[in-house]
């Protein structure tokens, strides 16, 4: 990985700690699956972020599917993903992505999405039509969805929410007071909110956030947003280690690189606030091997625990 530590000039200084080596991935299957995504004209946020977990994932044959194009009407400053004026939905999308997941005989698939705040609906439909267009071709297949805020707007939410994914996830991504700054067109209570009614108006399926640290937080701001996360009924956490998509001058600047066992702690206090997965280290991100935070929310409720 070539990500550094800059410092407000933008000279790299320093590399990143040793814990963030990775075992070389499965190139093959690397290949296999960047042919298939090409050839079916589709997205991963895989490649669009620049997630450092990207042969890892591929190498296992997972990978996260960007839908409504790969230009993003939002600018936050974390995030690797284009932003601009977006193309027009292509209707032919959500079939596209069925059967790619049907020709990968993907057993658990998550999907996300660029921010699309020029659409009426945020496109909560594409959403909704691509989860209907994999269940006819893969039945067995878990889908898990990750939201933009769809502006907390009840109808967009319950437009996909009847599609009736097992996960659903929005990202808080980081603490209250650092929210405006990393999330300029975002809000962190309506974010609350948004995943508050996912709660309400879909009871049966398991209901997911994520942040970041290495920004600025103070660890007393971080059990804050735990503990605003529990209160809104919110079953999965992820957190992992903020890096830098690049140099862009609107891009934050890691502040500092949170220790292995800090991650554990973060861990340690999540679950005693009553969440049923937590998956927390350096390089977790929202999608990281997300069927193992399925598999066991699901074990747990089946057992009553």
């Amino acid at each position: 990985m070539a990500c550094l530590l800059e410092n407000n000039t933008g000279a790299a200084v320093t590399p990143l700690p040793s814990w963030f080596k990775q075992d070389l991935p499965d190139m093959v299957k690397t290949r296999e699956m960047k042919n298939s995504f090409r050839q079916a004209g589709l997205h991963t946020v895989c490649e669009s972020a620049l997630c450092p977990n990207l042969g890892k994932c591929w190498g296992r044959g997972v990978a996260t599917f960007m839908i409504l194009g790969e230009v993003c009407t939002r600018a936050c400053r974390f995030c690797g993903v284009k932003t601009g004026r977006p193309m027009t939905v292509d209707p032919q999308e959500p079939r596209q992505v069925a059967s790619a997941v049907q020709r990968l005989n993907l057993r658990y698939v998550v999907v996300t999405s660029v921010a699309r705040d020029d659409l009426a609906d945020e496109g909560a439909s594409q959403f909704a039509q691509t989860i209907h267009a994999i269940r006819p071709v893969m039945p067995q297949t878990k889908i898990e969805v990750l939201i933009p805020d769809f502006s907390n707007k009840p109808e967009s939410l319950e437009q996909f929410v009847t599609a009736r994914p097992e996960v659903i996830s929005h990202n808080m991504e980081t603490v209250r007071r650092l929210s405006p700054d990393v999330r300029p067109q975002a809000d962190y209570e309506r974010s609350l909110a948004v995943l508050g009614n996912l709660k309400k108006f879909a009871p049966s399926a398991f209901i997911k956030s994520g942040f970041m640290v290495g920004l600025g937080e103070t660890g007393a701001e971080i059990t804050a947003l735990m503990r605003d996360l529990a209160a809104v009924g919110c079953d999965m956490l992820t957190i992992g280690q903020y890096l830098a998509p690049g140099r862009k001058k609107r891009f934050l600047r890691v502040q500092r690189f949170a220790r292995p066992e800090e991650f554990e702690n973060y861990k340690t206090v999540g679950l005693k606030l009553g969440f049923k997965h937590v998956m927390s280290g350096p390089l977790v991100r929202s999608s990281y091997v997300a069927e193992e935070g399925y598999r066991e929310c699901f074990g747990k409720t089946v057992h009553g625990e």
